[in-house]
């Protein structure tokens, strides 16, 4: 896939995952616009001021829940990134319905509106909350997975797929527990809810680079899913500030101990490669499975679970990914 005659469009590119994409596409990839969609001017003239001016870049005011709005965003446009979601637990659990429209109907209108404008590739950005999910956050984008992929029906005879890319926590994002961590080391004590948990951790250029590679292989139906490591939140507590005492304050509502990224159901028609696994689609409707010849099946009962992992991130290793983030925030820049 050639990049540089594509005109991409990244909803939510003022996210720390937006940013992060268009920094590395535009210094590596060179497409000939790239349109930073998002709904807070405030946050598109900080990427201004913060050195994101290009002749490429257009900054563009909007929100996924306006159809209208999208459907004006998508003219020309060859690929979607769709990285916009309210994604804080708590807050998604206290106002369910602005979650929805967000998440879900916001999801539905970048669907309708790409296939309204021939855009070529959407690749939606999913989490391991989505798989068997016990909170709202991982209810909305569960049915948003489900809108990328069976939408593929409504493509017919054109040019339209859509596909979905589904990872774990990236290590230092907005609302990330190592920045918590970073601020409660001044004080001594860490809080952490569980001694048990265990999380998927990817870093944020991995994740940028995993959806990149993506969008150039997906076929359309396909649920992404990188081969990632585990790590418990002790290590990581005990990475981040080694000499501070560690309070268990408790599971919160909609908090679970460990994480899926395939379940055992999902796991029948998913294929694994070297580096990630591809969950195909259910139905063989259309198209999504020509991925079958290129990996291999995954036995019964299979599940890929952040405790069951064979990968797993030592203290030693956690501190050096952490390394950059410690630097960030110490000289204030950490977004």
């Amino acid at each position: 896939m050639d990049w540089k005659d594509k005109v991409i469009l990244v909803t939510g590119g003022t996210g720390s995952f937006g940013k992060k994409c268009i920094k590395i596409l535009l210094q590596e990839y060179h497409p000939a616009k790239i349109i930073v969609f998002s709904r807070d001017e405030l946050k598109q003239h900080e990427m201004r001021v913060a050195g994101y001016e290009h002749p490429s870049l257009r900054y563009f005011i909007g929100d996924v829940r306006d159809l209208d709005r999208m459907r004006r965003a998508l003219q020309g446009v060859n690929v979607v990134v769709h990285a916009a979601a309210l994604k804080q637990v708590p807050a998604c659990e206290y106002n369910p319905m602005e979650a929805i429209k967000t998440n879900i109907l916001g999801s539905s209108n970048v669907i309708d509106a790409a296939l309204d404008a021939g855009v070529s590739r959407v690749i939606a950005l999913s989490t391991d909350k989505a798989v068997n999910p016990v909170n709202l956050y991982g209810a909305t984008k569960l049915a948003a997975e489900k809108l990328f992929v069976q939408s593929n029906a409504y493509a017919g005879g054109k040019t339209t797929r859509f596909a979905c890319v589904r990872y774990g926590n990236v290590v230092g994002s907005r609302g990330s527990v190592v920045p918590v961590f970073l601020k409660q080391r001044n004080s001594g004590k860490l809080t952490i809810t569980d001694e048990r948990m265990t999380r998927f951790w990817i870093s944020l250029e991995q994740g940028v680079r995993f959806v990149i590679r993506c969008v150039e292989q997906m076929q359309g139906g396909e649920v992404f899913v990188p081969k990632i490591p585990s790590m418990t939140v002790t290590d990581l507590a005990r990475a981040v500030a080694p000499e501070a005492a560690v309070e268990v304050i408790g599971i919160r509502p909609g908090e679970k101990l460990h994480e899926v990224l395939i379940s055992d159901d999902e796991a029948r028609t998913t294929v694994e490669l070297e580096d990630m696994f591809v969950v195909q689609p259910a139905e063989a409707l259309w198209f999504g499975h020509g991925w079958e010849n290129l990996g291999k099946s995954l036995p019964d009962g299979f599940r890929y679970a952040s405790n069951e992992n064979a990968d797993w991130l030592s203290t030693e290793q956690i501190q050096r990914i952490i390394a950059p983030i410690e630097n960030a925030y110490e000289q204030g820049t950490l977004e």
